[in-house]
C-alpha cells in the first residue's frame, strides 16, 4: 500500500475518470480546491467518490461534516451501493441534530467562526489524512460576522493546508443571496456544478472547471449524470485530438447503381446525409448500408432516435433484411436513444465506445430528433461539427438521417447542415402514370466523382433496395413539381429486381 501511494504522489485521482481525463490527470496534491454548485447537483457525491478512490489507493480519508449528520451521509453512500467504513467522519452539526452519534458533536451556534476552524485544524493534525473534505464552506460563512472574517479565516485554513501532505475539496453550495467571487482567489482550483431543467425531459447537469492552477486543463462545458454508483462525467469531445486515419477504403452497398452513383459507394472516414420527406426511404436505405457490410463481417452501429428494434425488425424483415440474426452475431448493435434523456455528451460518449469496440459504419436516425436533444442551433452545429469530425479521422463511414417538412411540392430541413456533410443524398417523391414513385440522387460528394443523373429508387418486398436507370422523362424531380417531357411509356422503372418499362 505505501509502494502504492509514493508512486501515486503527483496527482489525486478524483475515482472519476472522465473528470480526470478534464483534469488533464487528476488534482494536485497538497492544495486546496473548491467545488460549487446548487444543492442537488452532486457535491457530495463527488466528494465521496474522492474519498473513496483514496481508501481504495489506502490513503487516509476525512469527511468533516457541517451540513449533514453522519447517518445521511452514510445513507447517501448506501443508495450508491458504497460503505464509508474505510472513511473517517467528523460531525459540526448545529443543535437540533441528533444527539445521539458516534463521532463527537459539537454545536456551531455555540462558538465563533475560529473555534470551529481550530477544530477542524486539531483534527487533520490528529489523523493526518491524505484526503479532505469540508461540507460545506456556507456553515463557516454564517458563522463569519463579515465577509472579510470569512475570507481570513479561509486563507488561514488553506495555508494550513499548504504544509500539510492533504489534499483538500471544499463544498459550497452557492445558497447566498449575492455568492461572492472572493474565494477563487484563495483556492487552487475551482469546478463548478450546474443542473438545467428542461422544458421537457430529464434535468440536464453540466460541469465546468473555472480554475486551476498550473495545469493545461479541458475548458468548457461538460455534460455529467448521476446513476446509481456515482457521477459519470462525458467530457467534452475535441475531434483535433485525435489522430486521422487516412482511410480511403470504399464501403460499398452491393448494388451496383446505388453504388455508381455516389462514384464507387461511400468512403471510410466520410459523413453521408440522406435527405428527403418522411417515409420516402431513408432509414431503409441507411439501413441496407449497415446490413451490407454487416454481411462482409464488419462492425456496425445504428444508433435509433425515432424507432425501437422490434419495429425496425420488422420493416426490414418485410424488405429481406435481417436485423436480429446480424445482432445475434455481434455485426451490428442497435441504440435505442430518447432525446428526452440522454445528453449530448452522453451521446458522444455512447458513439465513442462503438468505436472503440471497432465499428465501421455508424447510422444516426435520425437528426431530426438528435436536434431536439440539443439547447439550441448553435450548440447543434458545434457538436454536429466535433462528432462528424472525430468518426472522419477515425475513419467511419458515417450515415445521417434528416426528415425534411412536408411530403410533396416545397420541404424544407428543420435546419441546415448540409455543409457539415461529405456527401449528400436526396430522396424525392413523384407521381407518375397516376402512381406514386420515389427518385435518388447525389448532390454532393467530397470524396470523388459522382453520378448527376436523377434515378428511380424503390424497396420492393423481400428484394429491398433496388435504383433503376437514369429518369429522363421528366423535369422537375427535385425541385418537388415535376413535369413530364417524355414519350408516353419511356418512364424507366424496377420491377422485381429487373429494369422495365411502364
Amino acid at each position: 500500500m505505501k509502494a502504492e501511494r509514493e508512486a501515486y504522489s503527483g496527482y489525486a485521482s478524483t475515482g472519476i475518470s472522465g473528470l480526470d481525463a478534464i483534469l488533464a490527470g487528476g488534482l494536485q496534491r497538497q492544495r486546496l480546491y473548491l467545488i460549487e454548485g446548487m444543492p442537488g447537483s452532486g457535491k457530495t457525491t463527488l466528494a465521496l467518490q474522492f474519498l473513496l478512490e483514496g481508501a481504495r489507493r489506502g490513503e487516509k480519508c476525512l469527511y468533516v461534516t457541517l451540513s449533514e449528520t453522519e447517518h445521511e451521509l452514510r445513507n447517501t453512500a448506501s443508495s450508491h451501493g458504497w460503505s464509508l467504513d474505510s472513511i473517517t467522519i467528523l460531525e459540526l452539526m448545529p443543535l437540533e441534530a441528533d444527539a445521539d452519534q458516534q463521532q463527537a458533536l459539537i454545536h456551531p451556534s455555540e462558538v465563533e467562526l475560529d473555534h470551529t476552524v481550530n477544530l477542524i485544524i486539531e483534527r487533520v493534525r490528529k489523523l493526518n489524512p491524505d484526503r479532505l473534505v469540508i461540507d460545506a464552506l456556507t456553515e463557516l460563512r454564517l458563522l463569519a460576522l463579515d465577509s472579510l472574517t470569512y475570507r481570513r479565516q479561509v486563507l488561514a485554513l488553506r495555508q494550513f493546508f499548504d504544509k500539510s501532505n492533504c489534499t483538500v475539496l471544499a463544498l459550497d453550495d452557492l445558497t447566498e443571496t449575492a455568492p461572492g467571487l472572493h474565494l477563487h482567489s484563495i483556492v487552487h482550483g475551482v469546478i463548478n456544478l450546474e443542473q438545467r431543467p428542461m422544458e421537457y425531459g430529464t434535468l440536464r447537469r453540466r460541469l465546468s472547471v473555472l480554475k486551476l492552477r498550473g495545469v493545461n486543463y479541458h475548458s468548457g462545458f461538460h455534460d455529467y449524470v448521476i446513476r446509481t454508483g456515482g457521477i459519470v462525467v462525458f467530457p467534452s469531445l475535441i475531434a483535433a485530438d485525435y489522430e486521422s486515419a487516412r482511410l480511403r477504403e470504399s464501403v460499398s452497398s452491393g448494388i451496383a447503381p446505388l453504388d455508381a452513383l455516389l462514384g464507387g459507394g461511400l468512403r471510410r472516414g466520410t459523413s453521408t446525409l440522406l435527405i428527403g420527406p418522411s417515409g420516402v426511404g431513408k432509414s431503409s436505405l441507411a439501413l441496407h448500408y449497415a446490413m451490407a457490410a454487416a454481411h462482409r463481417g464488419q462492425r456496425t452501429a445504428v444508433f435509433a432516435f425515432d424507432e425501437s428494434f422490434r419495429t425496425a425488425a420488422e420493416r426490414a424483415s418485410g424488405l429481406g433484411m435481417n436485423l436480429e440474426e446480424a445482432t445475434r452475431q455481434g455485426v451490428l448493435t442497435w441504440r435505442r436513444i430518447s432525446p428526452t434523456t440522454i445528453s449530448p455528451g452522453e451521446f458522444v460518449d455512447a458513439v465513442q465506445a462503438e468505436v472503440a469496440a471497432g465499428a465501421v459504419v455508424i447510422v444516426i436516425d435520425s437528426l431530426n430528433s438528435y436536434i431536439s436533444s440539443m439547447p439550441g442551433e448553435t450548440a447543434l452545429i458545434l457538436h454536429a461539427h466535433e462528432l462528424l469530425a472525430y468518426l472522419g479521422n477515425k475513419g467511419i463511414a458515417t450515415l445521417l438521417v434528416m426528415a425534411q417538412h412536408g411530403l410533396v411540392g416545397d420541404t424544407q430541413a428543420p435546419l441546415d447542415l448540409s455543409f457539415l456533410a461529405d456527401a449528400i443524398v436526396l430522396l424525392r417523391y413523384f407521381e407518375a402514370e397516376g402512381e406514386v414513385r420515389k427518385a435518388i440522387s447525389v448532390l454532393k460528394s467530397r470524396g470523388g466523382e459522382h453520378e448527376t443523373t436523377i434515378r428511380e429508387f424503390r424497396l420492393a418486398p423481400k428484394v429491398g433496395v433496388q435504383v433503376g436507370p437514369p429518369i429522363r422523362a421528366f423535369q422537375g424531380v427535385l425541385a418537388g413539381t415535376p413535369s413530364f417531357v417524355g414519350e408516353p411509356g419511356s418512364l424507366p422503372s424496377v420491377r422485381n429486381g429487373t429494369s422495365s418499362r411502364s
